[in-house]
């Protein structure tokens, strides 16, 4: 009784000494944090999904405070966070919020695959192996990597092959963008208007195209010369429009055999 009484009193004092040199450390090492990365990190959605560039939400907010970094830096937390932290700052921030976008249309319906494709469901992997499952190279290889490094899980892989984008819960992370091997992924402002080409086929074969995917770009040039402000040139075999010009129109679209071209605005409405 008494060795069990006295080892409950020396694990008392061992405790009681380790508590106070710990608190003793604790205020000789003591760095002081700067309030406003406490404020700034209390604004960021907590994704860590390092579209700014760091590690992370917590990174990013003190690279913002010791003036490493820019305010408008997170670009999933878009427009209304970055105005929060210009405050904080006491600069101006003319952000925009901008989504992601998938140049292609080329379903499993329309797009001719190589073959029976047995390696790893990774569109890397295919990419890197067989150059891709799809007789179109330049098309999306359907695996999902886009959907699976997506932090907010607004992207998701639909029975036809292709990925769609939840705009709602699109940040414009552009995690999705670095992870399609094709570049079929893009960023544009989430508030822009005008057309814009949903088709990557640079090839120039023409003869081959609709061989490949029915719902490639031809290269017919219609959308050239019929739009009324002259503000879309074909480069490298793709429809590219000039927004300065572009008045949103629909000309395009309404002219496009294949309806590659769709307005900016009504890309909610694709499913």
């Amino acid at each position: 009784m008494n060795i069990i009484i006295s080892t409950i009193i020396v694990s008392f004092v061992i405790a009681l000494v380790l508590g106070i040199f710990l608190g003793i450390f604790q205020r000789l090492f003591y760095v002081p944090v700067d309030p406003k990365i406490q404020v700034i990190r209390s604004y960021l959605s907590g994704g860590n999904c390092g579209g700014c560039g760091f590690a992370g939400c917590d990174d990013f907010a003190k690279a913002v405070a010791e003036g490493r970094a820019s305010a408008d830096g997170c670009l999933a937390g878009g427009k209304s966070v970055a105005e929060k932290i210009g405050k904080i700052l006491g600069v101006e921030v003319d952000a925009e919020t901008k989504v992601s976008v998938i140049a292609c249309r080329g379903t499993k319906d329309c797009a001719k695959n190589k073959g029976m494709y047995l390696g790893l469901k990774s569109c890397m992997a295919a990419k890197i192996s067989i150059g891709g499952t799809k007789m179109c190279n330049f098309g999306c290889i359907g695996f999902g990597d886009c959907e699976k490094v997506c932090t907010f899980g607004a992207i998701k892989i639909k029975e036809d092959g292709l990925p769609v984008i939840d705009y709602s819960k699109c940040t414009g992370c552009a995690k999705c963008v670095s992870a399609c091997p094709n570049g079929l992924l893009t960023l544009i402002p989430a508030e822009s208007k005008g057309a814009i080409a949903l088709c990557s086929n640079k090839t120039k074969d023409k003869t081959s195209i609709l061989k490949k995917c029915k719902n490639g770009c031809i290269k017919c040039g219609k959308c050239e010369k019929n739009c009324p402000e002259n503000a879309i040139r074909l480069t490298d075999g793709l429809p590219v429009v000039d927004y300065f010009k572009c008045t949103s129109c629909g000309t395009c679209v309404e002219g496009c055999p294949t309806h590659v071209l769709v307005l900016k605005e009504e890309l909610s409405s694709i499913k």
